[in-house]
C-alpha cells in the first residue's frame, strides 16, 4: 500500500484546501502525473504523484481544508490487490457498543455523507448536518458546503496571501543569521551582444537581459556551492542541482517563487522559454507541485520598473537570495577616465552559519566576471 499525503508547497504553507481530484479508485496512476489540485494561500497547485500504482481510496473531499502532511490517498502497489489491501488497512474490529442512554442513530444508509472536517466545522458553527446540500461525490458535503451555508464574506486571496508571505519573512529574519553584498556590475558588454543576437529574431524569440542574469548565477554556483542548498536540522544539505527558485509578482498583488530546475545546463534560447512560460502559468494560478520546491537559492529580479537595488530576505530553508535591481546607465571609471555604462545593482543575501562575506563577495564578482562574456552563457 502505497500513502500520498499533502506535500508542503513551500515553506509558507501549513495547510491547504483540495480543490479537485483528477483520479478516481480503480485509475492507475503514472510516476509524475498529475492527481489533485489544491489551493494554497497563493494560487491553486497541480499535485503530482510521485509513485506508480493504483489508486485504491480518495481520503479526502473536494474542499476540505487540511494541514500539510495529511494523508490524501492509498494506492495500490505493483501485484497487490484490493482484497489484500483491505485486509491489512482494515483489521476486523467488534462493532462498538452504544453508550448507555444513548438514542440509537439512523441507520448508515440514511446518514448524510460528509467529511470530518466539514462536521467539524458545522458543529462549530451550529449547523444541522442534515439540512445542508451536499456538492461532493455522490451527494457528500464538503468543508465548502458548510462555510456557503452561512452568509460570509469570501475569503480575500490577497489578505491571505500577505499573510502567508510575512509568515514566511519572520521566521527567516527570526531564525537565519543574514549578511548582506551588493556589486555594481557593468552589463555593456552583456547588452551589446543582446542587441547584435537579438536583431535578426521576431520579438517572440529575442532573449531578455532577466535570463542571462539567472544563467550567470546559475554558473557562479557551481563554483561557489555553499551558496545552493538549504538549512535543515542544523546542518548545510547540498542542492541535488542548479535550481533556481525565480520571485514573481502577481497581477493581483503579493509574488510566488517557482523553480526553474537545472539553470546551468540549458542554453539561453531553451532558459527563455522555460522562463516565460513559467511566468505565465505563475500569474495564471497554474502552477505543478514539483515547481514549488527543490530551489536551492532564490533570485529577484525587478525590472525595468524597479529600484536601483533591492536586499531580499532569504527563503527558508535556503541558505541565500540574489537580488537584481533596474538596469540603468550610471557613471562608471574605466582604465582611469569616467565614462557612462548601463549597470545593475547585484546583491546577496547569505546565511552567515554557511559562508561569509569573504566567500560571498567572490561569488558577486564570478557573476561579474561571466556577463562580460556573454556569448559563453
Amino acid at each position: 500500500m502505497i500513502e500520498f499525503n499533502l506535500p508542503s508547497l513551500g515553506a509558507d504553507m501549513d495547510e491547504g484546501t483540495l480543490l479537485e481530484w483528477k483520479v478516481r479508485p480503480g485509475d492507475k496512476v503514472e510516476r509524475g502525473q498529475v492527481v489533485a489540485v489544491v489551493d494554497t494561500a497563493k494560487a491553486a497547485v497541480d499535485v503530482e504523484c510521485w509513485h506508480a500504482g493504483e489508486v485504491f481510496e480518495l481520503l479526502v473531499e473536494p474542499g476540505d481544508k487540511v494541514p500539510v502532511g495529511t494523508l490524501l490517498a492509498t494506492l495500490l502497489e505493483a501485484g497487490e490487490t484490493a482484497a489484500n489491501a483491505q485486509r491489512r488497512a482494515r483489521p476486523a474490529v467488534a462493532a462498538e457498543a452504544p453508550s448507555p442512554g444513548a438514542i440509537p442513530g439512523a441507520p448508515a444508509s440514511t446518514r448524510p455523507r460528509i467529511s470530518p472536517a466539514a462536521r467539524l466545522r458545522a458543529a462549530e458553527l451550529g449547523l444541522d448536518v442534515a439540512s445542508l446540500r451536499g456538492t461532493g461525490p455522490q451527494g457528500a458535503v464538503t468543508l465548502s458546503d458548510v462555510e456557503a451555508a452561512r452568509p460570509v464574506a469570501a475569503v480575500d486571496r490577497n489578505a491571505a496571501m500577505r499573510q502567508a508571505i510575512a509568515s514566511a519573512m519572520s521566521r527567516s529574519k527570526r531564525e537565519i543569521p543574514h549578511y548582506y553584498l551588493m556589486e555594481s556590475l557593468d552589463l555593456g558588454p552583456l547588452l551589446a551582444w543582446l542587441q547584435a543576437y537579438n536583431a535578426p529574431l521576431p520579438p517572440e524569440r529575442r532573449l531578455l537581459p532577466a535570463v542571462a542574469l539567472l544563467k550567470a548565477v546559475a554558473l557562479a554556483l557551481r563554483d561557489y556551492p555553499q551558496l545552493n542548498g538549504s538549512w535543515r536540522d542544523g546542518a548545510f544539505h547540498p542542492a541535488d542541482g542548479i535550481h533556481l527558485g525565480v520571485a514573481i509578482a502577481l497581477r493581483q498583488g503579493g509574488l510566488v517563487a517557482p523553480t526553474l530546475h537545472a539553470v546551468a545546463d540549458k542554453d539561453l534560447p531553451t532558459l527563455m522559454d522555460d522562463f516565460v512560460d513559467l511566468v505565465q502559468r505563475a500569474r495564471a494560478g497554474s502552477l505543478r507541485s514539483s515547481e514549488l520546491e527543490g530551489a536551492g537559492l532564490t533570485v529577484t529580479l525587478l525590472g525595468d520598473q524597479g529600484a536601483e537595488s533591492v536586499f531580499g530576505v532569504i527563503y527558508p530553508p535556503q541558505v541565500a537570495l540574489v537580488g537584481f535591481g533596474r538596469i540603468a546607465e550610471r557613471p562608471w571609471v574605466d582604465g582611469g577616465e569616467l565614462c557612462v555604462r548601463p549597470q545593475v545593482n547585484a546583491s546577496l543575501a547569505a546565511d552567515h552559519r554557511v559562508s561569509d562575506g569573504h566567500y560571498g563577495g567572490r561569488f558577486l564578482a564570478g557573476i561579474h566576471r561571466l556577463l562580460k562574456h556573454p556569448g559563453d552563457l
